[in-house]
């Protein structure tokens, strides 16, 4: 299917992590549809990636940024706008499950704040002109520990929350601008820091294999092309009447039957 994404700006954030992660995914499949994907991350692995899409023709960037910092978020736009002029698509992908729990310092909250909620705000306010000028459209990366929990991880947890409210608010605020806005919830993912995180415990294939066991979907893990994919097919033109909404790809993990769990 040609979701229509040629030459569409389309800018990512947190998508320098390692190869194969969600961030990076969308990259490259922004890519492979002809996009013009806009790297926005601290991690200095954009540029090798920006300068691998620029071999193969592709007017990818990336613009180094500490998403923590809204100064530098507000630079990051500029650039973005001096080179291109618009945004067609943002997608707030940065996040990190940091670990900030009741036993962390204040400190140490905020930071996670920052970083995985603040920069959502930041970077949309910065960017709505931008979006405005082509109708464009938002989309932030949730997870379902919004919904579930998870413990020991209370930043992370009331960012993603905060991200779930901010993704019904902006899609009341900019439905007078034809502005769409929707969050895409991932649960259990098997990326290059989940096998990294597996590999610390001396049980970790069998960790992986109790996770595996509750996710009712063919008992495995959500691919990250499978969130690209989904990811793609949100800010392009054939989900062009969807906004507010949360869009879980997760193998039915948060919501469907207990009684389908395996044995």
């Amino acid at each position: 299917m040609d979701l229509g994404l040629k030459d569409k700006v389309v800018v990512v954030t947190g998508a320098a992590g390692i190869k194969g992660s969600i961030g990076e995914t969308i990259v490259q499949s922004l890519a492979e549809e002809g996009a013009i994907p806009v790297i926005v991350c601290r991690n200095e692995r954009g540029i090798g990636y920006a300068e691998e899409l620029q071999q193969k023709g592709i007017d990818a960037i990336f613009i180094k940024t500490d998403l923590s910092d809204p100064n530098q978020i507000e630079d990051a736009v500029k650039t973005i706008d001096k080179k291109y002029g618009r945004m067609d698509a943002l997608i707030n992908n940065v996040g990190v499950n940091d670990g900030a729990g009741l036993d962390s310092s204040i400190e140490d909250f905020m930071y996670s704040l920052k970083l995985n909620l603040v920069s959502f705000f930041a970077m949309t306010k910065y960017a709505l002109p931008l979006l405005k000028k082509t109708n464009g459209n938002i989309l932030n990366i949730g997870s379902k520990v919004a919904l579930t929990g998870q413990g020991s991880t209370s930043g992370y947890a009331a960012s993603k929350g905060g991200v779930l409210g901010l993704t019904r608010e902006w899609a009341v605020d900019l439905i007078k601008d034809g502005i769409r806005c929707n969050a895409l919830i991932i649960a259990e993912s098997m990326t290059p820091a989940y096998q990294n995180w597996l590999d610390t415990m001396e049980d970790g294939q069998q960790k992986k294999k109790a996770i595996e066991d509750k996710i009712p979907l063919g008992n495995r893990m959500t691919t990250p092309e499978e969130i690209a994919d989904a990811c793609l097919f949100n800010i392009s033109e054939k989900s062009s009447h969807t906004t507010g909404q949360f869009i879980f790809v997760d193998g039915g993990y948060v919501h469907l039957d207990r009684s389908l769990l395996t044995e």
